[in-house]
């Protein structure tokens, strides 16, 4: 098992058989979780994230809608346009 030392920014590197192993490469995005003593990285996606913010927006009601057709819709956005940029003002 290859061993990982930390350097003086906390920056550790991944040994190239894990790299190869996980399929990992430069601007590869992980995921890092702490359970007890244990850190585990996993390999993650951008669309990943952005669907994990999505979700949790979802369950707090940021949402909008149901519409029952595409006006009610157009509706919806005009009038939360006009509240934007009320704020903004």
């Amino acid at each position: 098992m290859p061993l990982v030392k930390i350097k003086e920014k906390y920056q550790v590197t991944l040994p190239a058989s894990v790299r190869e192993k996980a399929g990992l490469e430069v601007g590869d995005l992980l995921e890092a979780k702490v359970e007890g003593k244990k850190i585990t990285l996993t390999p993650k996606t951008v669309l990943d994230r952005e669907l994990a913010l999505a979700l949790k927006e979802i369950d707090e009601g940021k949402t909008y809608g149901p519409f029952s057709s595409a006006k009610d819709l157009i509706r919806s956005l005009h009038r939360e346009v006009k509240k934007f940029k009320k704020k903004s003002s």
